[in-house]
C-alpha cells in the first residue's frame, strides 16, 4: 500500500470522497491544506507534468468561472505566479507518492482520474465490506466539484467554499 501525500482544500466534498476511496484501498493518506502550503514555483510545477497549462487550473475557482482568469490564454510562468498568489486557482487534489530519500521513486500528479490512479497504486478495497461503498464512489465524477459543473444554483465564496453549505476554509491541516 502507498503513502499518499494529499493536498486539497479542507471541507471540499470531492476531496473527502477521494480520501475515503484511497483509505478503503489500504493507502495511508496524509492530508495537507493546499491553500496554506508554502509553494514554490519549482515544487508546484512538478505536479503538472506534461499537461497543457489550462489543465493546471481548477475550473470551479471563482476567478476562472467569472472569466477573470482564462486558463487557455495563460503561459506556464504566468500561471504558476498566479497560483502562488491565489492557490484556489490550482486544480485539486495534488498527489505525491513515493520518497526519493527512501529509495522509492517520487511521483506527483494533479487531479483525481480514477482509472489513472487505480492503474498507478490501486483502488481495490482491502476489505470486502468496503466494496459497495468503493464501487459507488468510483462511479462518481471525482475529478470536478462534487456539485457538478453547473454552479448556477450556488456560488463559491472568495475562499472557494460553497456558500450554501456554510463551508469554512480552514488554515489548519485536516484529514
Amino acid at each position: 500500500m502507498a503513502r499518499v501525500i494529499f493536498y486539497s482544500k479542507p471541507g471540499c466534498q470531492g476531496g473527502t470522497k477521494q480520501k475515503v476511496l484511497l483509505t478503503a484501498a489500504g493507502h495511508e493518506v496524509i492530508a495537507y491544506n493546499l491553500l496554506t502550503e508554502p509553494w514554490t514555483v519549482e515544487r508546484l510545477r512538478s505536479f503538472f507534468g506534461d499537461r497543457p497549462v489550462a489543465e493546471w487550473f481548477n475550473p470551479s475557482s471563482p476567478k476562472v468561472k467569472s472569466g477573470e482568469v482564462v486558463p487557455e490564454k495563460i503561459d506556464a510562468e504566468t500561471a504558476l505566479q498566479l497560483m502562488l498568489r491565489e492557490p484556489l486557482l490550482i486544480r485539486r487534489p495534488l498527489l505525491e507518492i513515493g520518497d526519493a530519500s527512501g529509495g522509492q521513486s517520487l511521483r506527483r500528479e494533479v487531479g483525481f482520474d480514477v482509472q489513472k490512479i487505480d492503474a498507478w497504486i490501486g483502488l481495490k478495497p482491502v476489505d470486502e465490506s468496503l466494496q459497495e461503498m468503493s464501487d459507488n464512489l468510483m462511479k462518481q465524477d471525482l475529478q470536478n466539484c462534487s456539485h457538478g459543473n453547473d454552479h448556477s444554483a450556488h456560488h463559491h465564496n472568495q475562499q472557494g467554499g460553497c456558500n450554501h453549505h456554510g463551508d469554512k476554509t480552514s488554515k489548519a491541516r485536516q484529514l
